[in-house]
């Protein structure tokens, strides 16, 4: 009689016993084989496609009945070569490519990556301060708007659902403002070499300040529902700890750094886009916890809508200032305006572009089909993104494109973390340890 082998499931021997892989095929049988030997270890595949893994992040879990032995991060199933593919564009359409990394940060994305070539351009110091206030406040947006995916998400995961709905509210009042401004309400490419590419339309700012009112009361929903919740609290406390020794090893940054104590922010530490002038607090907790990371992005929401305000009332007093470097070599001739077909295709833009002058319609074609040049040299710029440490280091041999552009991606770093966090914890707990890390892996694998 002839043994039975299972063709999806193996089995190898090591040094501690028998361990079984287990990828399908008849799981009665299997189990039967496995409760039969002393040490039961079992290796379990969560992800790629797993919804509680942000994407197609794969988790390859070694267990011990409900305990966790050992974790191992797989990525590289969402590759889009973005960094490659910019080597390839002029440096104004490597905006359009880099705002799709991290796909829930994309103004970070393009800030970063746009600071960097006005530090080769040498304009650093050119961009006009609306363009930079407008920026800024973009930003804050933004890392609102990923904030509600990271709370709403991770408290899904561990099975609430009501946070889940008022986050994604709160989002598409955000997104509503990315659409009124930038035109699209994600992956925009609004921030571009020397300034933005439009200024607000008219009645932005009235409605801006409508929607932090909105959002400041609303925010509170997901406060009380969370915030002190027993069973909240016993699904997160003591859960996927991770200290400042830990954080300082790996090179870990953003609310999993700050949740060990220490309060390092970009924004405060190596100031950028003006943030020294802005009055704001960094939220830190010293759990090292999911709950204590938890927190740090709740008490976010508000010091970013602290940051917008103070946005709002300088872009009043900075009314007509241009949104773009006067350097005709490098901004486009006109203003950007939002046509009936989507971004910059409006009848007036047009119309002013063909009108102004022979050298400007030169300049514009010459700036869309080639693009300007950079000089020869390397740099890297870093923001705070919500998920941490977002730097770009670009290099120039000269030319209308980048020579090598690369990013230190907060998501690819934080996820080293992963294994720290979860071995010698539950297989349960591994969700809430991945879901406050909150890696995006479009930045991951780019």
């Amino acid at each position: 009689m002839s043994t039975f082998t299972d063709p999806y499931a193996s089995s190898r021997e090591t040094t501690e016993g028998r361990v079984y892989s287990v990828t399908g095929g008849d799981w009665d049988s299997l189990s039967t084989e496995i409760g039969a030997t002393k040490e039961e270890r079992v290796v379990v595949n969560m992800g790629p496609q797993h919804p509680s893994t942000h994407g197609v992040l794969r988790l390859v879990l070694e267990l011990e009945g409900e305990t966790v032995t050992e974790t191992r991060c797989g990525v590289g199933y969402l590759h889009t070569g973005i960094e490659k593919n910019t080597e390839y564009r002029s440096w104004t359409q490597g905006v359009t490519f880099v705002t799709r990394m991290d796909y829930l940060a994309p103004l970070f994305n393009e800030t970063a990556y746009c600071l960097g070539v006005e530090k080769l351009l040498g304009i650093t110091n050119d961009v006009t301060e609306r363009a930079t206030v407008i920026r800024v406040m973009m930003m804050e947006f933004n890392r609102i708007s990923s904030h509600m995916v990271a709370l709403g998400t991770g408290a899904l995961e561990l099975g609430a659902l009501s946070p889940m709905i008022f986050a994604f509210r709160e989002r598409e009042k955000v997104l509503d403002i990315f659409e009124m401004v930038a035109g699209l309400r994600m992956n925009m490419a609004y921030v571009r070499p020397g300034g933005v590419a439009q200024d607000l339309p008219a009645g932005a700012l009235s409605k801006i300040k409508e929607t932090i009112k909105e959002l400041r009361k609303n925010f509170k929903d997901n406060e009380k529902l969370l915030i002190g919740n027993s069973i909240w609290i016993k699904r997160t406390q003591g859960i996927g700890y991770l200290d400042l020794a830990g954080c300082t090893t790996l090179g870990i940054t953003g609310p999993v750094l700050r949740s060990t104590g220490l309060p390092w922010d970009l924004r405060k530490a190596q100031p950028y886009c003006g943030y020294e002038d802005y009055q704001f607090d960094i939220p830190t907790t010293d759990t090292c916890d999911v709950y204590g990371r938890f927190l740090i992005r709740m008490q976010e929401l508000e010091q970013s809508l602290r940051i917008i305000e103070q946005c709002v009332s300088k872009l009043e007093k900075l009314d007509g200032q241009p949104v773009m470097v006067a350097d005709k070599k490098i901004a486009w001739p006109s203003q950007l305006s939002i046509g009936g077909d989507g971004m910059g295709n409006s009848l007036n833009h047009i119309r002013e572009i063909m009108g102004e002058s022979m050298e400007a319609l030169i300049h514009h074609f010459k700036l869309v089909t080639e693009g300007f040049r950079v000089p020869a040299g390397q740099v890297y710029t870093t923001v705070e993104s919500p998920r941490g440490e977002m730097g770009v280091h670009l290099i120039s041999d000269g030319g209308t494109r980048p020579y090598r552009v690369h990013f230190r991606e907060p998501s690819f770093n934080n996820l080293q973390a992963t294994a720290a966090m979860c071995d010698g914890g539950q297989i349960a707990d591994v969700i809430a340890a991945v879901a406050s890390i909150d890696p995006v892996m479009g930045g991951v694998d780019r």
